[in-house]
């Protein structure tokens, strides 16, 4: 199975909560009026899309059948999708030009970071880098010991100290693990909590100056690892961490779990923060880099209408 296959498939909760119920509701009208708009608005927030990002939906939704004088009801999906495509917007891949490259890693307990961790450093691998991790969520009990199991999974290696150890100093000691071994990119295991805003921005200001000074010219991402089933919670998260640090992209775990995936489309517009991997699995090889336009293609175009049915085979060097 590609990875379309896996992320349609990982989709299906939200497609037939989502999809599934705007189907119905545009067959089950004869003309395109206000009531209709006002369906297609509900189940929209039904799927955690967020009010705001919905009513901007149909407005766009309305003019467009205005302008384009839109009286069929299959003519309203067609013109829909257009819309929540342009909502999602494009994917951003991660900036890793120079070598070595940093990505901290940031999310509350319980979200996937740890296993997100593993299966990134797996795509990395995957795409020709030497990958280095660091431990540095050295607080909480057995973090350290689940991200070895992870790190060997992925086959990279792993730079740690005891547990309660100066995360600082284990990021020091990967940096200097990174220069000799010739890294492509380390990734930094960061705490996991959220409860003293202030505490979460000395450690990273203490992890990030020595970065800066061990590797000034490295290319840096800031990666928020977020819970999918959770829905516009996780949104909210979102804004909380982007107070208290400088992030550069989203982690979506655990889309496969989940209807409410249509906290998706309102991320971007809520957040101005881009998507930058998605999990639909369990397996290591279940989260692959956002493509907007296939995750827009899997959960809104039918079987027949979808371009990446063909494609699939591209994504078969993905599986284990």
């Amino acid at each position: 199975m590609g990875f379309f296959s896996k992320l349609k498939k990982g989709l299906s909760k939200t497609k037939n909560a989502f999809v599934g119920q705007i189907n119905d509701v545009i067959k089950s009208f004869r003309k395109v009026d206000e009531d209709l708009l006002e369906e297609l608005e509900e189940i929209m927030i039904m799927a955690d899309m967020g009010a705001p990002t919905a009513e901007r939906v149909i407005e766009s939704l309305r003019d467009k059948i205005k302008t384009e004088n839109i009286k069929d009801s299959d003519e309203v999906k067609n013109a829909l999708v257009e819309i929540l495509s342009d909502e999602i917007g494009e994917g951003e891949p991660l900036k890793l030009d120079t070598k070595p490259s940093v990505i901290l890693v940031i999310g509350v307990n319980g979200v996937g970071k740890t296993t997100s961790i593993g299966k990134i450093a797996n795509s990395l691998k995957k795409d020709g880098k030497k990958v280095l991790v660091a431990a540095a969520d050295t607080f909480r009990a057995a973090a350290i010991d689940q991200l070895e199991v992870w790190c060997n999974r992925a086959g990279v290696e792993l730079i740690k100290q005891s547990e309660g150890a100066d995360p600082a100093s284990v990021v020091f000691d990967a940096i200097s693990a990174v220069k000799k071994r010739g890294s492509d990119v380390l990734i930094i295991d960061t705490a996991g909590r959220l409860h003293n805003k202030s505490n979460l921005m000395e450690e990273l200001a203490k992890i990030n100056r020595i970065i800066g000074r061990e590797l000034p010219d490295a290319d840096r991402e800031t990666l928020l690892v977020l819970d999918s089933t959770t829905g516009q919670n996780a949104v909210m998260q979102a804004k909380k961490f982007k107070e208290a640090a400088d992030i550069t992209g989203l982690v979506l775990t655990k889309l496969d779990g989940t209807a409410k995936g249509g906290a998706v489309f309102s991320i971007k517009s809520e957040v101005d923060i881009p998507v930058k991997f998605i999990g639909v699995g369990e397996k290591i090889d279940d989260m692959r880099p956002f493509d907007a336009k296939m995750f827009v293609s899997a959960l809104l175009k039918d079987a027949e209408d979808n371009e990446y049915q063909e494609e699939d085979e591209e994504y078969e060097e993905y599986e284990e």
